[in-house]
């Protein structure tokens, strides 16, 4: 059997290693490292949010929580900071009938649409579960679409140029290639039911 050079060896196991890198999807568990900016402190909902429409967000054990809209339409959390190219993690908790989601790149704080916007839903109870929750509307379908009512969940989204990446606990549920939105603001929507945030993170890539 031929010898292998150690040279030859120390060649394959490095080539492993960088495809094993390209290949591996960046994944946002580690928002505690360097470069992570967190949205919410568990205290307040501080300055970086400005809010569209109307319902009842407030604080309850460390989550910003809303479960009565008053508007005649949804109503959101608006970053006051636009975002190209990030990583987001986000912990939520909604009841079964809880009308949601985390929109992406909105292009007008004051006109926040799933048609101005990347909308990544959290809708158990979507009429039409094409576009249900672990989707991004009108882009990407979910099939079979996950249920995220009733327990705490999370939301691990990548945004790097043309690719969105949408991970619902651990698990990939919609991939996304489109140039429509570049650049916008980040958005948390409360339309229906009851919807808890408990750590909203982002860092820029």
């Amino acid at each position: 059997m031929p010898r292998i050079s150690k040279r030859a060896f120390a060649c394959a196991v490095g080539l492993i290693i960088v495809v094993s890198t390209i290949y591996t999807v960046p994944r946002a568990t580690g928002q505690t490292s360097p470069g992570w900016v967190s949205l919410f402190d568990g205290k307040t909902i501080g300055s970086e949010w400005d809010r569209v429409g109307e319902t009842n967000w407030r604080i309850e054990d460390g989550a910003i929580v809303a479960d009565k809209r008053t508007s005649k339409t949804p109503a959101y959390l608006v970053t006051k900071t636009k975002y190209k190219d990030f990583q987001m993690y986000v912990e939520f908790w909604a009841s079964d009938d809880a009308n949601s989601g985390i929109f992406l790149r909105c292009q007008d704080p004051a006109n926040i649409a799933d048609r101005s916007c990347y909308e990544v839903n959290i809708f158990d109870q979507r009429p039409d579960p094409t576009y249900g929750t672990g989707g991004i509307v009108n882009f990407v379908e979910v099939h079979p679409m996950p249920k995220a009512g009733g327990k705490w969940n999370t939301y691990e989204i990548t945004a790097k140029g043309r690719q969105i990446t949408v991970v619902l606990n651990g698990e990939k549920t919609a991939e996304l290639h489109n140039g429509l939105f570049a650049e916008g603001l980040l958005t948390l929507q409360h339309g229906a039911g009851v919807i808890k945030f408990r750590k909203v993170a982002v860092k820029p890539l």
